[in-house]
């Protein structure tokens, strides 16, 4: 790259799509350009013709080079003359380097590049003056004494040194020297604990007079009852039975007597057997295979849960559900930092960690509109203290708003790895698509 008296130049690159300007940039550091779908590209395009990556300029020593296929089209300014890049190729004006061809570019060298749909537009120019930082005057900055509230700080100064003089006496203070107590000056309730007393011994029996001799008093003997004989025992189970309920009834011989004595004249004459005689066409036993069997006075069927009709007709679905789902996918260019504080590349690794994130703002406005898609550029500072400040959109094309809002938002809590003695600006693109 060569030099001039009002300083180096850099290369400016445009980048045209449908007729419109949609990125231009100043490449400030020498570096190689290359453009594509891809995220590790400079410029990343969401063209369905383009590859995932091709390099147009290839920065070798000092200089830039430009390189195309012969497939492509474009013009290039030599000097005073406009030259096609099949004239480059005939005249071998440019080099051939495998199945690129690669031309040398000086300071005075613009033109434009054709990859389909998309035009390249580049030329050498002064680098810009970069951003001046915003400083408030001096008579608003103030002081940290200034900034203080003086009674509040009077208040705490006395309350620590308060209690710092208090605890320094505590700690320095002698520790009165202990005394021996004697087992006398314990309270009756520690005596009784340490020196528990002794239990009363049990009283002796008298001893009798000698000569008199123990008499036993027996007791006469009991008399055992009797065996009840197998008649006996029989007949008082079965006298109470006939005495309990539906027992009595069951019992009873022949269905009367014993259902008379129980419910009546009533009931009538007829015994059990032809008191249910008329129940048996609706009245079944259930067992395992008859669940679901006759009812009333006809026959009926076992029904299952998938027979069981709806109230719009038809059978009760049994199949899964389903959740529809929708997924999106994010990818990030490389940055753009006007300073050599901010390691670009560690900068982009510190970013694309965090891309699920701002993949969960794309896909949520994504479930309300699935054509959305597109690239939203984001411009913001990194101060001092390592944190994000003037966080603005610059370019949102996705074609929600609310995209942006939720990235700037995530943005505002990040905390770079990087601590610059000055706030440095960086410009960063998101390319975001649905998932097929």
């Amino acid at each position: 790259m060569t030099r001039t008296s009002a300083g180096p130049k850099i290369l400016r690159v445009g980048i045209i799509q449908d007729g419109k300007i949609v990125e231009e940039r100043h490449i400030r550091r020498p570096d190689s350009v290359s453009i594509g779908q891809d995220a590790k590209n400079t410029f990343v395009v969401p063209a369905s013709n383009l590859p995932p990556t091709f390099p147009v300029f290839d920065f070798r020593g000092t200089h830039y080079y430009l390189l195309f296929t012969e497939r492509m089209d474009g013009r290039v300014r030599i000097g005073e003359r406009d030259v096609d890049f099949a004239t480059l190729r005939t005249q071998k004006l440019a080099q051939k380097r495998g199945t690129f061809y690669a031309l040398q570019l000086d300071e005075s060298a613009k033109g434009k590049v054709s990859l389909g749909e998309v035009t390249l537009l580049f030329q050498f120019v002064p680098a810009p003056p970069p951003p001046a930082r915003m400083a408030l005057p001096k008579e608003f900055r103030g002081t940290v004494w200034s900034s203080l509230d003086h009674l509040f700080f009077a208040i705490l100064a006395a309350s620590v040194l308060l209690n710092f003089s208090g605890a320094a006496c505590i700690a320095f203070s002698p520790k009165p020297p202990d005394s021996d107590v004697t087992l006398d000056q314990l309270p009756d309730r520690f005596a009784k604990l340490l020196v528990p007393p002794k239990p009363p011994e049990p009283e002796k029996p008298k001893e009798e007079a000698k000569g008199e001799e123990k008499v036993e008093k027996k007791e006469p003997p009991k008399k055992k009852d009797k065996p009840a004989s197998d008649e006996a025992r029989k007949a008082a189970i079965a006298q109470k039975v006939q005495s309990k309920g539906i027992l009595k009834i069951l019992g009873s011989s022949g269905g009367q007597g014993a259902l008379k004595d129980l419910l009546g004249e009533g009931t009538g004459t007829q015994d059990v057997a032809s008191a249910l005689k008329g129940a048996q066409g609706g009245v079944v036993v259930a067992t395992t295979g008859g669940v679901g069997g006759p009812r009333g006075g006809g026959a009926g069927s076992a029904a299952g849960i998938g027979d069981v009709g709806t109230a719009g007709g038809g059978n009760v679905s049994l199949g899964s559900k389903g959740d529809a789902r929708v997924s999106g996918r994010v990818a990030a260019a490389a940055p753009e930092v006007d300073s050599a504080d901010v390691d670009r590349e560690a900068l982009a690794r510190y970013i694309k960690a965090r891309l699920t994130a701002i993949r969960g703002c794309y896909e949520k406005e994504l479930k309300r509109n699935p054509t959305l898609k597109g690239k939203v550029v984001v411009r913001f500072n990194i101060t001092p203290a390592g944190r994000a400040s003037d966080i603005r959109i610059e370019e949102n094309s996705v074609g929600s708003s609310e995209v942006g809002l939720c990235i700037q938002s995530l943005m505002r809590s990040w905390v770079f790895p990087f601590k610059p003695p000055d706030e440095v600006p960086v410009q960063y693109p998101f390319l975001f698509t649905a998932s097929q």
